[in-house]
């Protein structure tokens, strides 16, 4: 099975892919999408698409992963992260790709065993469960491969 995660946001999605065969997780790849900020907001939401397009077709995953959306102080970038959040499922939609959500917590818990990890220790156990050299970077792709390491440890998604 092919897992694609996905940590949204507008000017940053961070995506990433694992293979899982026989309880084995293997990386596939991963990155960041990013979108000039000088462009429209609405061509910001047309560049993340057309590269997530272009992810999918050159991953072709079996299902994804995207942390659910939490409420920030600051409603302007939630907002946008949560028009990014639909241009995203939209993309998955067509391309008729089943979707699974984590909170957080989810992922933290699955990833390192406590809901109370921090962003370093989840990003070291993503290394440890992938047997990495280092690190994935950016953050926003450590973040995403953590989210499809959840899809494949919670069973939600037959493979």
């Amino acid at each position: 099975m092919r897992v694609l995660g996905i940590d949204p946001g507008l000017a940053n999605t961070g995506f990433g892919i694992i293979d899982c065969s026989h309880g084995k997780f293997s990386l596939a790849g991963y990155g960041v999408i990013e979108t000039d900020s000088t462009l429209s907001h609405e061509m910001r939401l047309l560049a993340l698409y057309g590269r997530l397009s272009d992810v999918i077709k050159e991953f072709k995953p079996d299902c994804a992963e995207m942390e659910t959306l939490y409420f920030s102080r600051n409603t302007s970038s939630a907002m946008a992260v949560a028009e990014a959040k639909g241009v995203i499922t939209l993309c998955l939609a067509q391309a008729g790709i089943p979707l699974c959500f984590y909170t957080p917590n989810q992922i933290k818990y699955s990833v390192t065993g406590t809901k109370t990890a921090d962003k370093r220790t989840v990003q070291n156990c993503v290394k440890l469960l992938l047997g990495l050299k280092e690190v994935p970077s950016p953050d926003h792709a450590a973040d995403a491969l953590a989210g499809a390491i959840t899809c494949i440890n919670s069973g939600d998604i037959a493979g």
